[in-house]
This record gives structure tokens, C-alpha cells and sequence, in this order.
């Protein structure tokens, strides 16, 4: 530990962790001027503050530039006090910082602004992130503030912390909590119902219409979800998948229900090690004349898995319930931390699909008997999927020390538990969203309009002509593979009892109810 008073804390920097300040020498202020005086190795906040040497506050790129007025006392505590105003909550940098320097300066911080709304806010932090209680008496007086902003992040229920006098709304467990920024996206979406959407949807539909689109979608998710890893399954291996999808949110997360998940997503266990890892894992490739591993994620060390994987399964029991965090933001939380964690040596991307189902339907958003088919939105945005992967897992890459492993995996050599307990999910939890929306507002509504229009073509077809329903089908489906004609080979083939004329009327015909773009519901 050092003293944390017995230094100047902040610099004037032109360039900063390879990047270059919108202004010369500006001086390091909060978050940047503490990972900067201490040597942090933690992944860098989504924005850094510096301090003018003129008047002008303003954001660029990712620093926003205070003005002289704004400079803090040039101590741990000064720093810690302005990021907690100005630049909001880091757990990851706050517990680095606590690491560091251990907790003799919050105590000494507490002591002296004893009802200060940032120093009581950093000593509940102290405590809830070290486990460790400080030689300070209870607060007393001052009004309870809260741990996070309300109007700045989205919070977990509140629960009184009274020894701090802090409202403790925290959204997650100790030892799993990641936070989401309310961006202006993200307070777009929230500030439409769209569970309500969802259901008034799919409530305007004939329940058998209804029935159909939900066992369509089922199989495209399944499909999708593996077609992003890369596989392309017999049809009996996504149907299987498909049937563990739509009994998603009738069990709870627990361990047991995710090991059986892996069962069901891992058709041939003979070559892969069930269960949570014990050893390393990363996602990537390896070099071709040497099998090094050439990582793009590192995975969490197995030694922690068990540890991680418990804060997960707390955290999405504080998130249950109403009044709670908004269910598509929950989902994010528990399916990109999983991701992130990669707790099992195969089968990790499918169960973090399949926890978006999960959170959705047990949280009620989704209709009963309906699939968002998010893996299949997901895999029209790949490009943007693997950008929102990438996010996260980039930067850490450079907080963590491995060595290649004789069998071509990598050992993880230093303590990294804290890179996936404590992360911003916001661009994870933005994505989710406009994935969910797509499905709502796009995709639902697509395929009951196409079953619609389906049923009303073949109702004509059986009017008009004695037909069997296995030849109506096919005769519907030439038309719409060949843009509303039917091919030469077909009239010469399947349907050469048709003259020219029946053909022109069903051409005719199912071009007119497929400009129907409302359907009859």
C-alpha cells in the first residue's frame, strides 16, 4: 500500500494509454489521473475527464474537458470525489484503487467530511467491494443518498445501508454486477411499454395463426443460434434445441439447470469435458506453425468459475419481480456476463442465447407460447454482434498475463476475476434492445403476415379447384420461389393439368393478396 497523501496525484498530459487529449498538456482529472498516478492496469472507462487551461467545457471523442474551476484538490480523495460527480461509478477502477491503497485514506476521508455525499458514497463502496469494515463509527446524520444516480444508471431495488447512510441500488451481487448507463438510447426504449406492444401484437392474432409462427420461429431461432457458431445441424438436433428454447422461464437459473442445458446443446459428449471448466479457455485461433493461441477473448480463470457463476445466479434473483430492472436490460446483464465468463469448454454461446429467452419469458415479456427469434435478428446483425463481443473483451486483453499450455489453451497468470464481475453493459444491453425491437416491430409481424397471406392463397386455390393440400402447398410454394410465376417446368411438370389461363388467374390471384401488406388477423 502507499500513502495516499504523500504524492501529487495529477499530471498534465498530451497522450494517455496511446491515445492523444483533445488539448495539449490538460491536466489528468478523476478516473484517469488515479489509474495514471497508481499504474491501475484495469480496462479504461467508457469516458475520461481532464481539466482545461482555458474556460471552455466540452466533450471529444471519449475525454470530456472541464474547465480550471473544476480542478480538484490534487489528492486520492479529491480525484474519487470529482469522478463520483462528474464521471459516475467504475467498480472494477474503484476496487483497483482499493487494492492499491487499501482503505486508511476513505477512513481519514470519512472522518473529516463525515456527512459528505462522496465520501460516504466511497466508504459504502469500500466496504461492499472489499468485505472489509473500516474503523469509522455509523453515520448519524446527513440525508441518504443514493449509490448510483437514478437519472445516470439503471439501478437494482434499494435497500438502506444504514451504517452509511447510503441507498444501497446496486444492481447486482458482490460477486457479479455489472452496470448499465442510461444513454439516450437506452432512455428511448425504456420510455416505450414494450412488453404491452409485444402482447397487444400478438393478442390481435388468430390463436392458430398465432400457434404456427410461434413453432416457425422456434426452429429459426434454433437454426440461427447455431448457424453463429458456425454449425449447421440436422434438422433433429434443432428441433431438440428448439424444444429446450421454448421452455425457457419455467425453470430458475440455477447450476443444475445449466449443466443440463449443456447437455442438451452438446450432442457428442465423448470429446468434450462436461461441466464448469478446470482449466483455461479462450476464443480464437491458433498460429499454424507454432499452435500458439492467438486469443480474441481470454476467458475467466477456472479457479473463479464457481465464484462467478454464484454472483450470476444472485444477481438474476435480485432482478426478479416487479418494479425491477426493466426485463430486456436483465436479460443483457445475465447473457453477456455468461458469455463473457465462459464458464463450460463448449456449448457457451447457445446457453447465452438461451438465457435471453429465459430472462424475456420469465420476466413475462414475451407473449406465452412465443420465441423472439433473437438468435435470428442476431445473426442479420453479425457484423454489429461481434463489434458489442469485441467491446468487452479487447480491452481486458491487456489486463491479463497467460502463457501457452502444452495442449494449445492458455494459463491465466495473474488475479483477473474482477474483469468479469464488474463491467459496463451498455453497448451489450443497447444492442439487446434494438435486437428485441427489431423482433417486435420487423420480424413477428413479418411471418404472421406471410402465414396470413398463405392460408388466403390457399383457401382460393381450394375454392377454385378440387386440389389435394400437399399439391395447393407445393403450387405455393413454385409461386413464391419464382416471384409470384410459375416456371415452364413447373407447367410442364407438377401442374401441366392447368391451361394457360388458370395459371394467369393464380398468378393474378396471389399477387393481389401479396401487395396486401395488413392481412385479415
Amino acid at each position: 500500500m502507499e500513502d495516499a497523501q504523500a504524492k501529487p496525484i495529477s499530471r498534465r498530459a498530451t497522450v494517455f494509454h496511446g491515445g492523444t487529449l483533445p488539448e495539449r498538456d490538460a491536466a489528468l482529472a478523476g478516473y484517469a489521473a488515479l489509474i495514471d498516478a497508481y499504474s491501475l492496469r484495469v480496462p479504461l472507462p467508457h469516458r475520461l475527464a481532464a481539466v482545461s487551461q482555458r474556460h471552455r467545457r466540452y466533450e471529444e471523442d471519449n475525454w470530456a474537458i472541464f474547465t480550471p474551476r473544476h480542478m480538484p484538490p490534487d489528492t486520492v480523495a479529491g480525484h474519487l470525489a470529482f469522478a463520483l460527480r462528474w464521471e459516475g461509478v467504475d467498480l472494477g477502477i474503484l476496487r483497483a484503487i482499493f487494492i492499491r491503497l487499501g482503505g486508511g485514506f476513505i477512513a481519514d476521508w470519512v472522518r473529516r467530511e463525515p456527512v459528505g455525499r462522496y465520501s460516504r458514497r466511497a466508504w459504502f463502496f469500500y466496504e461492499w467491494l472489499m468485505k472489509e469494515m473500516l474503523p469509522v463509527a455509523d453515520a448519524k446524520t446527513g440525508n441518504f443518498v443514493e449509490a448510483l444516480d437514478p437519472a445516470e444508471y439503471c439501478v437494482g431495488p434499494s435497500e438502506p445501508s444504514r451504517r452509511h447512510r447510503v441507498h444501497n441500488n446496486l444492481p447486482g451481487a458482490r460477486d457479479f454486477c455489472p452496470l448499465i448507463r442510461r444513454t439516450g438510447k437506452i432512455n428511448a426504449y425504456l420510455a416505450r411499454d414494450w412488453t404491452r406492444l409485444a402482447h397487444e401484437k400478438a393478442g390481435r392474432i388468430h390463436a392458430d395463426v398465432l400457434a404456427r409462427a410461434a413453432a416457425f420461429l422456434l426452429l429459426q431461432d434454433s437454426r440461427a443460434s447455431f448457424a453463429l457458431e458456425g454449425e449447421n445441424p440436422g434438422r433433429d438436433r434443432a428441433e431438440r434445441w428448439g424444444r429446450a428454447i421454448g421452455q425457457a422461464g419455467l425453470r430458475p437459473i440455477t447450476m443444475d439447470e445449466l449443466l443440463r442445458l449443456q447437455t442438451i446443446v452438446i450432442a457428442e459428449t465423448r470429446f468434450v469435458k462436461m461441466g464448469l471448466r478446470t482449466e483455461g479457455g479462450f476464443i480464437g485461433a491458433h498460429d499454424r506453425n507454432t499452435d500458439t493461441p492467438l486469443p480474441d477473448h481470454i476467458s475467466a480463470r477456472w479457479q473463479d468459475l464457481a465464484r462467478l457463476m454464484q454472483g450470476l445466479i444472485e444477481t438474476d434473483i435480485r432482478q426478479r419481480g416487479e418494479n425491477l430492472p426493466d426485463a430486456v436490460l436483465a436479460a443483457a446483464t445475465i447473457a453477456f456476463g455468461f458469455v463473457f465468463i465462459h464458464p463450460f469448454a463448449d456449448g457457451n454461446g447457445r446457453i447465452h442465447r438461451y438465457l435471453i429467452h429465459h430472462v424475456l419469458a420469465e420476466r413475462g415479456f414475451t407473449p406465452r407460447g412465443i420465441v423472439f427469434p433473437v438468435s435470428a435478428v442476431i445473426l442479420d446483425r453479425v457484423h454489429e454482434y461481434r463489434q458489442v463481443l469485441e467491446s468487452y473483451s479487447r480491452p481486458r486483453l491487456e489486463c491479463i498475463d497467460w502463457r501457452p499450455t502444452e495442449k494449445g489453451n492458455v494459463e491465466v497468470l495473474n488475479d483477473t476475476i474482477d474483469l468479469y464481475r464488474y463491467f459496463d453493459a451498455t453497448l451489450q444491453a443497447e444492442f439487446l434492445y434494438d435486437c428485441v425491437a427489431q423482433t417486435i416491430e420487423k420480424n413477428l409481424p413479418e411471418e404472421i403476415l406471410f402465414l396470413d397471406r398463405y392460408d388466403r392463397m390457399k383457401a382460393a386455390i381450394k375454392e377454385r379447384f378440387d386440389m389435394p393440400d400437399p399439391t395447393a402447398d407445393l403450387l405455393i410454394r413454385f409461386l413464391r420461389q419464382n416471384n409470384g410465376a410459375l416456371s415452364k417446368r413447373a407447367r410442364a411438370g407438377e401442374f401441366g393439368a392447368l391451361s394457360d389461363a388458370e395459371c394467369r388467374e393464380l398468378e393474378a390471384l396471389y399477387a393481389t393478396i401479396s401487395s396486401d401488406t395488413e392481412g385479415t388477423g
